[in-house]
């Protein structure tokens, strides 16, 4: 055959050998986050870590229990490298099911507080939202207030203002309160709770610092971020924060965090996504957005984040959240909360 056929036939298989390994350096460079975070809360943090490292980011949006139920059903074949979910009582149970792994890394350990991520390595803090007392300002003296456990005085009977038992933020709460109280504990102060309802359960946060600022009752719990929208939206309303629980266990916190898959196939690079988000230099990106804490102590918060003042944090491993949920849950039921 003639030379020249040979060198094009070389040429053309060098050229192919080329392109696929190209395409698996890239695909090597890619992973899939699978997140209960919407798209407007992650994609600027995606963006931004891609532009460090060059690290394409796929992502899925959905709520908690759809994004858990894919991972399990997936199994091996999934395609997910990092579960992103707000409550560690979601990271909790994704982690008792088995689709979470335990990874370590000196850079996560260093950037967050030991009580905010999994003693296994299995899911990581990334973000802080408190759990705090709002009241109506028109009707309520700051020196009224001090304590979770305070709101089941009768004092406050017709005054109080609750979310849904069925909502996981007041069940982790509650199952914060079983791991320092104990439980009979626990279920007197729920059941004082209860009694001091001024309406039923309300079906969310927002709804309940509504009722608060028209009047309908005096006092709520609620995650701040919430107080923050609303507020942000009309500034006029009066309400203030109450950080409860200062002189003794401190404001009961919860976080947006993340895990690695069970099944990834992209460990490397997907936890270098979790050390970058939790980083000095995106964490107010990561908290920022949404009106949350950073979790990492190096980081301010924003500035009108840091306009409601500080606070001492409780220092409990919020693993117990997890741990002690499905007994929350049942107190709740037994105390009357629903």
């Amino acid at each position: 055959m003639p030379k020249l056929f040979f060198i094009k036939r070389f040429v053309a298989i060098t050229s192919c050998s080329i392109f696929l390994l190209a395409a698996n350096v890239v695909q090597a460079e890619q992973i899939v986050v699978y997140s209960a975070r919407i798209e407007q809360l992650i994609k600027p943090m995606f963006d931004a870590f891609t532009n460090e490292t060059g690290i394409q980011v796929k992502f899925t949006t959905d709520k908690e229990g759809a994004l858990l139920a894919r991972l399990k059903a997936e199994g091996k074949k999934t395609p997910a490298d990092v579960l992103i979910t707000a409550d560690v009582g979601n990271l909790w149970e994704a982690a008792r099911t088995g689709v979470l792994k335990s990874v370590s890394s000196p850079i996560l350990e260093a950037n967050i507080p030991t009580y905010l991520r999994d003693p296994q390595g299995q899911w990581f803090g990334l973000s802080v939202r408190a759990r705090t007392i709002v009241y109506n300002t028109q009707k309520v003296k700051p020196s009224d207030l001090s304590s979770y456990e305070d709101l089941a005085d009768p004092k406050w009977k017709g005054r109080l203002c609750l979310r849904t038992s069925k909502k996981v933020y007041n069940q982790s709460l509650v199952a914060m309160m079983i791991a320092e109280h104990g439980e009979a504990e626990t279920e007197k102060i729920v059941r004082g709770w209860v009694a001091n309802l001024a309406t039923d359960p309300l079906p969310d946060d927002t709804r309940a610092l509504e009722f608060v600022a028209a009047g309908r009752c005096d006092v709520t719990l609620v995650n701040t971020y919430y107080y923050g929208r609303l507020m942000e939206s009309n500034p006029a309303l009066p309400l203030a924060i109450l950080w409860p629980n200062q002189s003794n266990s401190g404001v009961h916190v919860n976080i947006s965090g993340a895990g690695i898959t069970q099944f990834s196939k992209n460990e490397r690079s997907a936890i270098k996504l979790l050390e970058f988000l939790s980083s000095e230099k995106a964490q107010n990106l990561f908290a920022d957005v949404n009106m949350e804490y950073p979790v990492n102590p190096q980081v301010k918060p924003s500035p009108a984040v840091s306009a409601w003042g500080a606070f001492k944090q409780n220092p409990m491993n919020i693993v117990k959240a997890g741990e002690l949920q499905t007994t929350a849950v049942k107190l709740m039921d037994r105390a009357g909360y629903r």
